[in-house]
This record gives C-alpha cells, structure tokens and sequence, in this order.
C-alpha cells in the first residue's frame, strides 16, 4: 500500500517538502509540481536528500511544470523520473492514497 505524495510548494520559501520526507514510508511516491519541482535541480540545496530518499521511493516532477520554470530534464538530480498530467493520474490512480502537502 503505497501514499502519493504531491508538493507544490518551493522549499526555498516553505517547509512543505521537508514535511512531507519526514512522514514517507519505504514504498511512497513523491511528486513534485508546481513551484515543488525546483527541489528537483542536480547541485540544489536539497539534491542529497532527494538522493537518499530515492532509494526507499519513487520520486516524480511533472514536466509540465519543469518546462515552466526552464529546467531541462538532464538537470534533474539522477533517479528523479518526469511525468505528464497522464502520468500524474496515473500515479494518483494506483495509490491507494493521496497526501497534498501545502
């Protein structure tokens, strides 16, 4: 059983993101949107969390919202997948809940 987690908001300017990998269970996806996907940025302030977390979760940034802020897939930190609104349905499709950190 697996919880999808969405974070929209930018870690620079709040504690949604920080909240949300305090309460992950091995299994649970993390998907960044909105302002939430520039944690995604290889060499960023939270790259080596993200990293690590990786390894027990999925982590996903919609596309769409990447391309908004002109971050280049190859400038993910690695292990970091993309998806687009189909897939972020998708996701939220298959888990058996969903958690909106705000």
């Amino acid at each position: 059983m697996s919880t999808l987690h969405t974070v929209n908001k930018s870690p620079y300017e709040r504690n949604a993101l920080k909240s949300c990998l305090d309460h992950l269970s091995a299994g649970d996806l993390v998907l960044l949107i909105e302002d939430g996907v520039l944690a995604a940025r290889k060499g960023g302030a939270f790259a080596q969390v993200l990293g690590d977390v990786g390894r027990s979760c999925k982590i996903y940034a919609l596309n769409p919202d990447l391309a908004a802020r002109g971050i280049a897939v190859g400038d993910l930190v690695e292990g970091i997948q993309t998806v687009d609104y189909g897939g972020f349905v998708d996701l939220a499709a298959d888990a058996t809940r969903v958690c909106a950190w705000l």
